[in-house]
């Protein structure tokens, strides 16, 4: 079971982990041992609410496909479980930001105390500025 959050989470036969081996330098190691994880997720076919799946899909992620399956390659740790690890926080990570609802903004009004307030320190400043006009004896 993986755990999004409270209220969201996803069987582990959702998500498909598949060890490949990684990119660029890292000498004759890098040739033999398949330390990066490229995840699949199925929007589609997952157990979130239809909601979720469509935020998820309406979402401009380049790592969408056409077909709305995630894919996410981890290669960033030396280590296989490392890499693991990382693909299930950015699946997280990913889920969580698509399905997350700004709050709607209540516009409010300035109290009558702070208008008063206001229109007092104008004509405070007002005053301010007549008194360095020029002076006639």
């Amino acid at each position: 079971m993986i755990f999004i959050s409270n209220t969201i989470s996803l069987n582990d036969s959702e998500v498909d982990i598949s060890a490949i081996r990684a990119q660029g330098a890292g000498g004759q190691n890098v040739n033999k041992v398949s330390s990066a994880i490229h995840l699949r997720f199925d929007i589609h076919a997952s157990s979130l609410s239809d909601v979720h799946k469509q935020r998820l899909l309406d979402s401009k992620d380049s790592r969408i496909t056409k077909e709305g399956v995630f894919v996410l390659k981890a290669q960033q740790f030396r280590t296989q479980e490392r890499n693991k690890i990382d693909a299930f926080e950015r699946l997280q990570s990913f889920i969580i930001k698509a399905t997350y609802v700004n709050q709607t903004r209540k516009p409010t009004k300035p109290s009558r105390n702070a208008k008063r307030k206001r229109v007092d320190q104008k004509t405070q400043r007002g005053k301010t500025k007549v008194l360095r006009g020029k002076v006639d004896f």
